[in-house]
């Protein structure tokens, strides 16, 4: 065989050799291409909890972060005390691996909720476990009988910060225990809300401090704890807020705040603009104090909305009892905290 034959063949076998690796070389994946289109992790199921209102979604949102789903069985803008349960209701119970209630009978929708929800796997965490409770006492004869009532103890332990504290160790506690994964998570999302609180309870006493012993009237019975903790006196007109109070019980609160020579009136949220006209007619202004039963939507079912609404009371409170001060240099402040409902039973 010739040299040239030699050659030719030889150059064919390095071009099918070149070939062949180029389309390999072709076909194998790049680091490029990696780093472009890395492997997703595989998604963790969340966790799904129910809450029954406004301080326990903001609570239980606090501790959970991103970890879990949070859904509300009462409309943001629906009182706890007026709520109806509905069909969708037992569904989202029947679905949750967790319930968090404030307890306390507050909440006096829940039982028949949760046998039709027939969900054994559900874990309810109430958050009143421990706390520090004051008996639900109705100090004024109302001259009518009380279809609704809260139970033994007053309820309202939320508008404490000292007792919020001890609400959110007990959700923390309950999550821990049915998702030990997310203790970490759980752990450190509390003690950064604990720590808000803590400031909330600080800034508090600080602004009431000066007024210690004091006493503010509201319209359903709301703030024996808030009072307790800032060593003030409260009062109030009717039980739970579907009351309707009695003429003799309107005529008494406007004697008290025409003889303590009132000049701000606390209203709740969405009373101010018919409140207004028995405020000008009595020459006082017009403020409020949110018991933080609803919020106005669902957007405002937040830590950060609780914790904003609360330090707006604070300063309402310490706005009423100062300027009554520096007006009259009283020795008894009164400050009125009341829906403009109850002025509106006939005399």
């Amino acid at each position: 065989m010739g040299c040239n034959a030699l050659g030719a063949g030889w150059r064919r076998s390095l071009g099918r050799v070149l070939l062949i690796s180029v389309l390999l070389g072709g076909c194998a994946p790049t680091q490029t291409t990696e780093t472009e289109t890395p492997t997703e992790p595989v998604a963790t199921p969340q966790l799904t909890v129910v809450t029954t209102f406004l301080p326990m979604t903001a609570f239980t949102k606090a501790v959970v972060g991103d970890r879990a789903t949070v859904t509300q069985l009462v409309p943001a803008n629906v009182d706890p005390h007026d709520f109806q349960a509905r069909p969708q209701d037992v569904q989202e119970i029947n679905r949750a691996a967790a319930l968090v209630k404030n307890g306390l009978d507050m909440e006096g929708f829940l039982g028949s909720l949760i046998d039709n929800a027939d969900n054994p796997n559900l874990k309810i965490i109430d958050s009143s476990v421990g706390v520090a409770t004051l008996v639900d006492d109705e100090p004024h004869d109302h001259g009518h009988t009380h279809d609704h009532s809260h139970g033994e103890f007053n309820p309202h332990i939320w508008l404490d910060p000292k007792r919020a504290v001890q609400q959110v160790e007990n959700i923390r506690d309950g999550l821990i225990a049915i998702d030990p994964e997310g203790a970490e998570i759980y752990r450190a999302n509390a003690a950064t809300f604990i720590d808000e609180l803590r400031a909330l309870d600080a800034e508090a006493q600080a602004k009431l401090s000066p007024f210690a012993g004091k006493t503010f009237v509201v319209y359903h019975d709301f703030a024996p704890y808030f009072a307790d903790s800032y060593n003030l006196q409260v009062d109030f007109l009717v039980g739970v807020p579907e009351e309707s109070p009695a003429p003799a019980d309107v005529r008494r609160v406007m004697e008290v705040v025409q003889t303590s020579q009132l000049k701000t009136l606390l209203t709740e949220p969405g009373q101010e603009q018919v409140f207004a006209s028995l405020a000008q007619d009595m020459g006082v202004k017009v403020s409020v104090f949110d018991p933080l039963e609803t919020a106005p939507s669902v957007a405002d079912l937040t830590p950060e909305y609780f914790l904003a609404t609360m330090r707006q009371n604070i300063r309402n409170l310490a706005t009423a009892f100062g300027t009554e001060t520096q007006t009259y240099r009283s020795p008894q402040s009164v400050a009125v905290v009341w829906p403009v409902a109850a002025l509106r039973p006939a005399f």
